[in-house]
């Protein structure tokens, strides 16, 4: 069994807290995928100057946020943690010529808990996080994921998590579900035609072709996952759009299975 890839959009740390489309959606997006063996979450929130590993016997749950509902930081993720697939990860990337670190301490941020607490609440599979570097574009973290493809054959659920779109200076004044404006709904359109024609060039080059795309992401570190994820899937992969939302107006929750012809798991939800 071969699973997709899965870019998630996790939003704001108190999405299991809100009645939004996207945690509906979260919530049900389990029962729709074959169970993993484990799970490798590369999440927004973990930046290092090398691609690093986590390998913990029981992931912690990092509450890496303040000024939040008290009810969140009483949230705990201990899914339990796998050597063997952290040993696995290390040996792929530095088969691919990634120098490659391994970090015995650190948990799960909420890039990884958040989203997983909605889709896997028993947190009963094994999970494993890797870092970014966000200085080093889209394109390497397009090689990154090739790298990491062969986990798929495993039974292994890559997890790119990040953001659609994530230009905090605009979050103020906005409620949960407010709608998203023009500019956050122009990149987002454009984004999601080049997935889907797999025009992979203009993809890397998004911040001077995408209307907006500067705009959405001062940073790029909440959009590098989708690149992990798209690369896991191998060349010109099958694209499926799962779900479509918005939260706080600016950020797009949208998320994405990337996968070949045929495999199992790539089945669209609302």
């Amino acid at each position: 069994m071969t699973l997709p890839a899965l870019f998630l959009s996790h939003g704001a740390p108190t999405l299991p807290l809100t009645d939004t489309p996207a945690r509906s959606f979260l919530a049900e997006l389990g029962r729709t995928l074959p169970r993993p063996k484990a799970i490798l979450v590369v999440s927004a929130h973990w930046e290092t100057d090398k691609p690093t590993v986590n390998a913990v016997v029981t992931n912690d749950t990092i509450h890496d946020f303040y000024g939040f509902p008290r009810p969140l930081y009483a949230m705990r993720y201990p899914a339990p943690g796998s050597a063997s697939l952290a040993a696995d990860v290390v040996a792929l990337l530095k088969d691919a010529g990634l120098e490659t670190g391994i970090d015995g301490r650190r948990g799960l941020d909420h890039g990884a808990w958040v989203p997983l607490s909605l889709i896997y609440p028993a947190a009963d599979i094994p999970v494993v996080q890797l870092s970014i570097q966000t200085q080093r574009g889209p394109d390497y973290h397009l090689k990154l994921g090739r790298a990491l493809a062969p986990l798929r054959d495993k039974d292994v659920l890559i997890i790119g998590s990040g953001s659609y779109t994530h230009d905090l200076s605009e979050f103020r004044g906005h409620d949960v579900n407010d709608p998203a404006p023009a500019w956050v709904n122009m990149f987002a359109d454009w984004f999601d035609e080049r997935l889907q024609g797999n025009r992979i060039d203009d993809l890397l080059a998004y911040r001077k072709l995408a209307p907006y795309g500067a705009k959405n992401h001062p940073t790029e570190e909440h959009l590098l996952p989708i690149y992990v994820a798209l690369g896991a899937a191998g060349e010109a992969p099958k694209v499926e759009r799962l779900h479509v939302s918005s939260t706080y107006s600016i950020l797009r929750m949208d998320v994405y299975a990337f996968g070949t012809k045929g495999e199992v798991g790539l089945k669209s939800a609302a």
